[in-house]
């Protein structure tokens, strides 16, 4: 099958297109033929080697992990003797974290991982990009209590995991602003809520930063009173002492495969859709790759495979 491997760390070039083994399904996997996939923040992160602390995760001296990518959108090539809640030909979506192997034609996933079925009405590019800055906006949101009435600050809402929370913490009934770059809040607009370049003068029930910039210390003046402030960069704010009203971002994340059915919902309903910047075919995974690195997309990159 073909796939983007990388055998070394290093910038977007060590990336190449090559032919290998497909994956075979043990007793409880389900074989995917990948048609959608996305680049995100953390593909990048693990290629790159960066910070090198990292390594002790991502593999040293080289890439644990030699195919990257994990979000997906296809259909169900094979499943393995155990596996019940799948069937050959269903077309699904979901995450792989901590697997990966989605940059490829085929991936293997567990059927107890998180893989539904696809949400009826979108393409499968639209569906790739739905789950893995949906699922980590959840995370950072949950622990701040959120509620209707609520007031919300995203930050860093241009996004993928910035989009999503708009839109989660909408859906929620909160009163959301959005903080992001003067040249994409007409991009971010369309979402639903106000939109602005620079940190309003007025405070906030919770504070969103949903691209790991901010500190606590930065944003202390933007917290009403008992109000709390999450943190997408859990491992930066980790070496931070804690203080009150103060939410950390879970690390590891914790996933959970009801949020993908939650999502599939929310999709299906009208209530969220993934916003999509770019979209590349899997030969030209160095440009879409190189795209996402300088940090001026907004929303997903995705890469269409099959």
């Amino acid at each position: 099958m073909r796939a983007v491997v990388h055998d070394r760390y290093g910038p977007p070039e060590v990336l190449r297109l090559a032919d290998i083994e497909p994956p075979r399904p043990g007793p409880d996997d389900v074989l995917i033929r990948v048609h959608a996939t996305t680049v995100s923040r953390t593909d990048c992160a693990f290629r790159s080697g960066r910070p090198y602390v990292g390594r002790l995760v991502t593999g040293f001296p080289r890439p644990r992990w030699r195919v990257l990518g994990s979000e997906l959108a296809g259909t169900v090539e094979a499943i393995g003797p155990a596996v019940t809640g799948f069937a050959v030909g269903q077309e699904v979506f979901g995450l792989n974290p901590w697997r990966f192997g989605t940059h490829a034609e085929f991936v293997r996933v567990p059927q107890s991982g998180l893989l539904a079925p696809k949400p009826a009405g979108v393409g499968f590019d639209e569906a790739a990009a739905v789950c893995d800055g949906a699922t980590l906006a959840l995370m950072g949101l949950r622990p701040a209590g959120l509620r209707p009435g609520r007031s919300v600050l995203v930050y860093g809402a241009s996004g993928s995991i910035g989009t999503a929370a708009v839109q989660l913490a909408r859906h929620a009934g909160a009163d959301v602003t959005a903080v992001c770059q003067a040249h994409k809040v007409e991009a971010v607009r369309p979402l639903g809520v106000e939109v602005v370049d620079a940190f309003p003068p007025r405070t906030f029930d919770v504070v969103f930063d949903a691209v790991g910039k901010l500190t606590f210390r930065r944003c202390a003046r933007s917290l009403a009173p008992g109000g709390v402030f999450v943190a997408t960069d859990g491992l930066g704010n980790l070496l931070l002492s804690r203080v009150s009203r103060r939410a950390l971002f879970p690390v590891p994340p914790r996933y959970d495969s009801r949020d993908v059915l939650f999502l599939k919902q929310l999709v299906e309903e009208g209530h969220y859709r993934p916003v999509i910047d770019r979209r590349y075919p899997l030969e030209e995974v160095t440009q879409a790759t190189r795209y996402v690195e300088t940090g001026q997309k907004t929303g997903n990159v995705v890469l269409t495979v099959s």
